[in-house]
């Protein structure tokens, strides 16, 4: 198959299940992101209802293409799969100044995508999670501003890293590319 023909047909598979999921009613375009990893596509719903400086703040770095590349530096099995930090250690984040908390009453699922910080509830910058199952330790503590709706085996798939030192990965898997729905329609 040509170059050509291939990039038309990976567009075709990224965008029809997305056309159908729009004509059912779904979530604005320019609210879902598309997070490509090594392993396949994971749809991410951002709900800026619930947390709209976060999810305005994601939406940024992800058009500023800040996310494509960083690693999964810190996984823990059974919890969580944790990224945003340029620099890999979980120290770092954006050059953005830190967020003031969005705390709602959605509970952390499976799925839910939520945003890191220090033990400062108003420090979160870049670096965000996604939950393997419920944390329910996480609820009213974490900004809630996502729900992964596709590709969750994916996430389930990001290598895991060492319990003894925290979930620190070795050899972390990465976000090979992140854009918003509208951006590549």
């Amino acid at each position: 198959m040509s170059g050509v023909l291939r990039s038309l047909a990976l567009a075709l598979s990224l965008l029809l299940p997305l056309q159908i999921a729009a004509a059912q009613e779904g979530p604005d375009s320019e609210n879902v992101l598309v997070m490509e990893l090594e392993d396949g596509r994971v749809l991410i719903e951002m709900l800026p209802e619930v947390a709209p400086d976060h999810v305005e703040r994601i939406r940024t770095l992800v058009r500023d293409g800040f996310y494509d590349g960083l690693k999964f530096h810190r996984v823990i099995e059974g919890f969580m799969a944790q990224t945003g930090d340029p620099t890999g250690t979980g120290r770092g984040g954006s050059e953005l100044p830190d967020l003031e908390a969005e705390f709602s009453d959605i509970p952390f699922e499976r799925g839910t995508v939520g945003m890191a910080r220090s033990s400062e509830p108003d420090s979160a910058n870049s670096q965000w999670f996604i939950t393997f199952d419920r944390a329910p330790w996480l609820d009213g503590e974490y900004t809630v501003w996502g729900q992964v709706r596709q590709g969750m085996s994916f996430v389930d798939q990001i290598r895991k890293g060492n319990q003894q030192r925290g979930g620190i990965v070795d050899d972390p898997d990465e976000i090979v590319r992140m854009r918003v729905l509208a951006d590549i329609e």
